[in-house]
């Protein structure tokens, strides 16, 4: 890895705004900024050591993921590490609706506040001073939880800060993307005393990082003017919940999930979501996602009392969830692994055809990935091969024109 290893990695399209290289470089060296293309973007001040250099590589989810041998022993190719798979939702109706879907993320930081098993949740959450930025926000209490809850399409690192929190000494749960868990797993793994701290990984599944230009198009097929929003959210008072700008004048505006996510933010993500090969959060001790009915073998958007996934990865994890039911926090039923497909189709989809993006992207770039104990080849043999070549020529054509 030499000087120029974090513009080798944007250039090839590898990077997935985690904002880890901030935290493991020296202060000042490296600021996360936005790109012109809506992307949040290491940018380097200063030379980085060959150590700080090394360990960026090794943390880095662009280029990066690796499950130890422990993890693999209950490993589903698709679904990765699995303890226990459940549908949940939060008995605080509260949370509930204000959740993107049942609430649970929100309910399990909730009680691990409350029964003083963290000092705080660092969570991704809408800035105080602007509706359109996300901050990693200190989450103390349950109010600053449901400050915190709902989906947020847009760009955010919420590692750059990470090192900070550790400095302080304080026990913490981390809630984020299954790219920023894996990044900070990593970073554990390679400084396990830290663990003393760090007590719970909870992620979500997610479909790729929208463009910053995403929310922008949204707002304006809204009709909505950027520039006096008094508030934004993407999701939740309600399941899936709508698109909500209310502006400074009192005019409020709406787009329903399937319009907003759907047609706009869904098509605007990042060219390394693209190759991604853990949208489940594979990494995590806990991780939620949409629990959706179906309807002619597709997700059904049709607003309802919320209702999420719930997977268990670790031990660690497991103890928790069972905590939680327990102190009726949340409510909880089995979810045979089966069925998991039927309410997630998109993540099965993309793990299976990860391999073949990765490969025909790595041949573009002349720099392949590092990427082991995933499930790749395994998954590979669960699609038809045609539809591999398509994603891999596909891919290939993509890399030389999309990577920013």
């Amino acid at each position: 890895m030499n000087k120029n290893s974090l513009n080798t990695i944007q250039q090839n399209g590898y990077c997935t705004g985690c904002g880890i290289c901030t935290s493991i470089a020296d202060p000042g060296q490296i600021q996360m900024q936005m790109s012109s293309s809506g992307f949040l973007r290491p940018v380097e001040f200063s030379t980085i050591s060959p150590l700080s250099q090394q360990s960026i590589l090794e943390a880095c989810p662009g280029v990066h993921l690796e499950h130890s041998s422990a993890n693999t022993e209950k490993f589903h190719p698709i679904w990765g590490p699995l303890v226990k798979t459940r549908t949940a939702f939060s008995l605080d109706q509260d949370i509930r609706r204000q959740g993107s879907s049942g609430g649970v993320v929100s309910a399990l930081c909730v009680y691990l506040l409350e029964m003083g098993i963290v000092d705080f949740v660092a969570q991704t959450a809408v800035s105080p001073t602007d509706p359109l930025k996300n901050i990693l926000q200190k989450s103390r209490n349950r109010e600053d939880v449901l400050r915190a809850a709902g989906s947020r399409y847009a760009p955010s690192a919420p590692l750059e800060n990470i090192r900070e929190m550790l400095e302080t000494g304080e026990r913490f749960a981390f809630v984020g993307k299954p790219c920023d868990v894996a990044a900070l797993r990593h970073y554990l793994d390679a400084n396990p005393e830290y663990y003393k701290q760090v007590k719970l990984l909870i992620s979500f599944m997610c479909a790729g990082v929208p463009s910053i230009k995403g929310t922008h198009e949204v707002l304006e097929k809204m009709g909505a003017d950027k520039n006096q929003l008094a508030s934004f959210r993407y999701r939740g008072d309600g399941w899936p919940g709508k698109a909500r700008a209310i502006q400074h004048d009192g005019q409020i505006f709406e787009m329903d999930y399937n319009s907003s996510w759907g047609e706009i933010l869904g098509r605007r993500v990042q060219f390394r979501c693209k190759l991604c090969p853990d949208g489940t959060g594979e990494f995590a001790d806990v991780v939620c996602a949409d629990a959706w009915y179906g309807k002619d073998g597709y997700p059904d958007f049709t607003e309802r009392e919320g209702r999420s996934m719930l997977l268990t990865r670790t031990k660690l994890g497991e103890e928790l969830v069972n905590k939680a039911y327990d102190a009726k926090v949340i409510d909880m039923s089995a979810l045979p692994v089966t069925d998991i497909e039927k309410m997630q189709p998109y993540q099965a989809l993309r793990k299976k055809v990860a391999l073949a993006r990765l490969i025909a992207a790595g041949l573009a770039n002349k720099k392949f990935v590092n990427f082991k104990r995933m499930g790749l080849v395994r998954a590979s043999f669960m699609i038809n091969p045609i539809s591999l070549l398509r994603n891999a020529v596909g891919t290939y054509r993509r890399t030389k024109v999309e990577k920013s």
